[in-house]
């Protein structure tokens, strides 16, 4: 009966190892049913929104009288005598020597030969920020490089 007690075990360890090994699905043969596979899906494609159409800041002309006179009080003759206008802007009135001109005006229109006396301020676009209030001075420059003293301030915003 000793024979007939051992059997019955190993069947039963059969039986419990081919459970836990049926369970696997074949090893893993890297292959995947044809039932499975979908194809991938691309999202639909959105154009994207456009943008609002910026809107151009307005004119805002900048006018000025030349000088008519040297540092020294000696008569000036503008459209002979001033090479450019040097126009300068700040967020305060606080013109120094070490300042940059922001823009730079010839004096006499290459095409006309007139004097120009006028500066378009919303050429300055790329530089400003609307809603700011900003202060515009400017600078004669002579044929020989002296500058005048800056003008007095004014202001402007967009």
């Amino acid at each position: 009966m000793a024979k007939f007690g051992r059997h019955p075990i190993a069947l039963f360890l059969i039986f419990i190892l081919l459970t836990l090994f049926s369970g696997c699905g074949g090893g893993g043969s890297g292959e995947i049913s044809a039932g499975s596979v979908s194809a991938p899906t691309t999202p639909p494609v959105t154009p994207p929104a456009t943008p609002p159409p910026i809107e151009p800041i307005p004119s805002k002309i900048l006018s000025w009288q030349p000088p008519t006179k040297f540092l020294d009080d000696t008569p000036l003759e503008p459209a002979k005598d001033l090479e450019s206008f040097e126009i300068y802007v700040r967020g305060d009135g606080s013109f120094t020597e070490n300042d940059s001109p922001m823009a730079l005006v010839s004096a006499v229109d290459s095409t006309s030969g007139q004097l120009n006396t006028n500066f378009n301020l919303a050429n300055l676009e790329a530089f400003i920020s609307k809603g700011v209030v900003y202060q515009v001075a400017l600078r004669a420059v002579a044929i020989s490089g002296v500058k005048s003293a800056f003008s007095s301030p004014a202001t402007f915003s967009f």
